[in-house]
C-alpha cells in the first residue's frame, strides 16, 4: 500500500477540502496522513477514513509561525517513509520539496489559491517578494501540480512552466435535493474565513436596507472582532448573526436552511479575482440560489449552471437591491433552485475525484 502524506498549515478540523481529498485517496487504496498544527483553541479531531497529525508549535501566527512550523515539519517529514508528499499551498511546500527530492521521491502540489496574491501577502511587498522566491524556486521543478480551477491553472502553467490539473471544490453528493427553507426567518448565508478581502463588511451593511431577512455568518477569522464591532455600531445586532466555527458535518446540515448564499470577494489580488471557492458549489448542491461576484470563474460557471445572480460592484446598494430582488421575486428564486438542482447532479466529488485520484496514480507511479 503507497503511503501519501499531505501538509497543511491549519489545524485540520475545518478543511473541507483536505477532507475530501484524503477520504479520496485513502477509499482508493493509499494510506494517508494529513498534517497540520495544534492550536491552543483546537477541538478534538473528527475520526477520518485516514491519519491525522497535528504539531505543537510555541507561535500561532506571523512570520515566527510559519519559520516554526516548516522547521517542525521539516524534523518530522526526516522521519517518515512516504511514497509521495502533497504540499498544499506555498506555506508548506519548502519541507515537503526538499525531503522529496532527498529521498527521491514525487512531491506533489496542491494550489488552493494564488499565494502570492492573497490579499494579506499582496499589501506586504517583502513578505510578498518571499513567496515569490519560494514559489521560483520549488514550483518549476515539480512534475505533479493541481488548483482550483482552470483559469489559476493556465496563469501558474504560463508563469511556472509546470502543467497543472483541475480538481474542484464540489462537495460530496447529498441523498437528495433539499426541500425549499423555511419562509421565516429567510436566511442570508455566508460560509468561510472572516478575513479581510471577503466583502463582509459591504454584507453587514447591506442589511440596512433589507427587511424580513436575517444575515449569518459561519466562521471565524481575523476580522471577526472588527465585524462584531461594525453590527454594534450600525445596530444590527438582531440582523446579523455571528454562528462561530462549524464542523463540516455541521455546515452541510445548516447549509440548506438557508434561502440566499453569499460570496463576495473584493478584488484585492489575483488570487480571489480567479478563484472558484468552496462554497459556490455548496450553495448550488444544497439549493441554496447565491449571490457571487462577477469574476472569470463566477462567470463561466453561470453560464453552466445559471442558480446564481452575478454583482458586478461590491457595494453595500448594489448588494441590498440584489438581495431584495431575491427576496421579493419568487419567480426568480424558483428558476434559481432549478438550476441548482441540475448542477447539483452534475457538481459532485463523487465525479471530481477521479481528476484527483489521476494525479496520483501518474505521481506514484512514475520514475523520480
Amino acid at each position: 500500500m503507497e503511503r501519501l502524506i499531505c501538509t497543511v498549515t491549519n489545524d485540520l478540523t475545518y478543511d473541507q477540502r483536505m477532507i475530501r481529498i484524503c477520504t479520496s485517496l485513502s477509499r482508493a487504496g493509499y494510506a494517508v496522513t494529513l498534517v497540520g498544527r495544534q492550536r491552543p483553541g483546537s477541538v478534538p479531531l473528527t475520526e477520518r477514513p485516514f491519519e491525522q497529525v497535528r504539531l505543537r508549535c510555541r507561535f500561532d501566527a506571523g512570520k515566527l509561525f510559519y519559520l516554526e512550523y516548516n522547521l517542525r515539519l521539516w524534523w518530522w517529514l526526516a522521519w517518515q517513509r512516504f511514497d509521495a508528499a502533497c504540499a498544499v499551498d506555498l506555506d508548506t511546500i519548502l519541507p515537503a520539496f526538499f525531503w522529496c527530492r532527498l529521498k527521491g521521491k514525487p512531491c506533489v502540489y496542491d494550489a488552493h489559491e494564488y499565494f502570492t496574491e492573497v490579499p494579506e501577502v499582496v499589501r506586504r511587498p517583502m513578505v510578498q517578494r518571499i513567496w515569490s522566491a519560494v514559489a521560483r524556486l520549488t514550483i518549476p521543478r515539480l512534475r505533479y501540480a493541481y488548483t482550483v480551477g482552470p483559469e489559476l491553472a493556465r496563469i501558474f502553467e504560463e508563469r511556472y512552466g509546470t502543467p497543472f490539473a483541475v480538481v474542484r471544490n464540489v462537495p460530496f453528493a447529498r441523498a437528495e435535493f433539499p426541500d425549499a427553507p423555511k419562509p421565516h426567518p429567510r436566511i442570508i448565508l455566508y460560509q468561510g474565513a472572516l478575513n479581510e478581502g471577503r466583502g463582509l463588511e459591504t454584507a453587514i451593511a447591506a442589511m440596512q436596507q433589507v427587511d424580513n431577512a436575517v444575515l449569518w455568518l459561519a466562521g471565524e477569522g481575523d476580522r471577526s472582532q472588527a465585524l462584531r464591532e461594525q453590527v454594534q455600531a450600525l445596530g444590527l445586532e438582531d440582523k446579523v448573526r455571528f454562528l462561530g466555527y462549524l464542523q463540516p458535518e455541521e455546515l452541510r446540515g445548516i447549509t440548506p436552511k438557508a434561502y440566499i448564499g453569499l460570496n463576495l470577494l473584493e478584488n484585492r489580488g489575483l488570487s480571489y479575482y480567479y478563484s472558484l471557492a468552496n462554497k459556490a458549489f455548496d450553495y448550488l448542491q444544497a439549493g441554496v440560489p447565491a449571490i457571487h461576484m462577477a469574476f472569470p470563474e463566477y462567470e463561466a460557471l453561470h453560464r453552466a449552471h445559471p442558480g446564481f445572480l452575478l454583482l458586478d460592484k461590491l457595494e453595500p446598494a448594489a448588494l441590498s437591491n440584489t438581495l431584495n430582488r431575491i427576496l421579493q421575486d419568487e419567480v426568480l428564486y424558483n428558476q434559481l433552485r432549478e438550476a441548482c438542482r441540475t448542477a447539483a447532479v452534475e457538481l459532485t466529488w463523487e465525479r471530481e475525484e477521479e481528476r484527483l485520484l489521476k494525479v496520483y496514480r501518474s505521481a506514484v507511479r512514475s520514475d523520480f
